[in-house]
């Protein structure tokens, strides 16, 4: 199952597993579990096989190596230190602990966060052979996947619906647009009747002022017995307007909530500037490797970055794709510790400005203030950014380390946004970021068609927006 948006699904998994106080009631006879399970740094010393029981209760080591085989994956992670395993290993040690218990109803979030193409594929494929789980994710791919059953969380409402994230998309779709179009329809017609009504309104007061006075000799058709007659017309019209007022409430109550979960997601602005040569960085041959170790991490590897070019950098875990991004960055002049280039060569274009996504969030902390100042960032318009990202005002007087992973994510995005730059370079920048605002930055990519060098795992973005895909080696 699927959830879409708001901060209701981070309660939601909590109040499941018995860790807040509810009012209401939830009646089960499941017990549940929870994906990610906390590892403490204590737990990062030790290896799984030694922890597994205090994760889930009644572990078997046998059924957590039955699933790891199905993870394609061999049983001597269980017997290495958590630290040392990779974000791919862990998610799969995780998982298969997980699933050791068939009886248990599982509650599984973002599982795929941090994951490369080839360990996501993996974990896809799993999870679209178990039953019995409540998935939150925003990879489009996974859902559609792994999931029967759409549980979505609008903005007012909940709904539950058979089918997966496509055929939920279509549905949606569908919905918005009857509901726009009987939106509109109601709009047309309260305008008629408030036109209607106001007519009717003001010929019943301009008959009601003929009742006292009239000049003998202009009207001579009149007496004083005219004015019954007078009264009762102007009841009927005073009537009349009192009906269009009541056709007036109930269309303005029928068009009450047709709005109230449809996405509007604001039309973010990118100012990208034109470089005057084709070619913004070449690299031929290039070696790197980080003073800390004796290997190459990257060996022997070509490629230029030209105008208007989307390149997406794909490839396993550890393959060298954030090496080649701190290089290029270190190339124009940004201070990035370790990077040695071994061999071969890299230019940039003089002068070349790069607006950079970091993929990690761990250095984001202090206040809005504290951000905009160390970035020289005009506050008014980051806020700006921060509103049309959909990020709420009360977050705005928050720290920055108490924000959310996907917070975090957008308040990147954002200060991206706010650079003009010849080069954008973004670094897994949709980890924990919402569907809709996947799709918002996908619309702003494609009108104002930066040039771009990328690293994402979300198949449905890269096949949308990217003009080139350089496997790595």
């Amino acid at each position: 199952m699927f959830e879409i948006r708001y901060p209701t699904k981070f309660v939601i998994e909590p109040i499941l597993m018995g860790k807040y106080l509810y009012s209401g009631s939830i009646t089960t006879s499941s017990r549940f579990d929870y994906f990610p399970y906390e590892i403490t740094p204590d737990r990062l010393e030790r290896c799984a096989a030694e922890f597994m029981e205090e994760l889930k209760a009644g572990c078997e080591e046998w059924k957590v190596i039955r699933e790891l085989e199905k993870l394609g994956t061999d049983a001597e992670l269980l017997f290495r230190p958590f630290g040392t395993l990779s974000h791919g290993e862990r998610t799969k040690v995780l998982l298969a602990i997980l699933f050791s218990e068939e009886s248990d109803f599982l509650l599984i979030d973002e599982p795929t966060n941090h994951l490369d193409q080839k360990a996501r594929e993996v974990v896809k494929q799993y999870l679209s052979g178990k039953k019995g789980f409540i998935l939150v994710s925003h990879d489009r791919d996974i859902l559609d996947a792994c999931v029967d059953h759409v549980l979505v969380l609008n903005r007012k409402t909940i709904e539950v619906q058979n089918g997966n994230f496509s055929s939920w998309w279509e549905n949606k779709n569908r919905a918005d647009n009857f509901a726009k179009a009987e939106n509109e329809k109601h709009i047309r017609e309260i305008g008629t009747l408030k036109k209607a009504a106001d007519r009717s309104r003001r010929w019943a007061e301009k008959s009601e002022n003929t009742k006292i006075g009239f000049n003998p000799q202009k009207e001579h058709d009149r007496n004083i017995a005219t004015r019954a007659y007078i009264g009762s017309k102007t009841k009927k019209m005073q009537s009349r307007v009192k009906q269009y007022e009541r056709r007036i409430e109930n269309e303005i109550q029928e068009k009450e909530g047709l709005l109230q979960d449809i996405e509007n997601p604001t039309e973010l602005k990118l100012n990208p500037m034109q470089y005057h040569k084709e070619v913004l960085v070449a690299c031929k041959d290039l070696s790197v490797a980080y003073a800390s170790g004796k290997e190459n991490v990257l060996s022997r590897f070509s490629f230029d970055i030209k105008q208007g070019e989307r390149i997406f950098l794909h490839g396993e875990n550890g393959c060298g794709k954030s090496t080649l991004i701190k290089t290029i960055l270190a190339q124009s002049g940004r201070k990035e510790e370790g990077i040695i280039i071994t061999g071969g060569e890299i230019r940039s274009g003089a002068g070349i400005i790069i607006s950079y996504i970091d993929q990690d969030t761990g250095s984001i902390c202090g206040t809005i203030d504290d951000f905009c100042r160390n970035r020289n960032l005009e506050k008014s318009l980051f806020l700006s950014l921060l509103r049309q990202l959909d990020l709420e005002r009360v977050q705005f007087t928050k720290r920055l380390e108490d924000f959310s992973e996907g917070q975090k994510k957008k308040v990147l995005i954002a200060s991206s946004l706010m650079i003009p730059a010849h080069l954008y370079i973004w670094d897994e920048p949709l980890n924990y970021i919402d569907v809709f605002s996947r799709m918002q930055i996908e619309n702003l990519i494609m009108k104002y068609q930066p040039t771009m060098l990328l690293v994402d795992h979300d198949i449905r973005f890269q096949e949308k927006i990217a003009t080139r895909v350089i496997e790595m080696p």
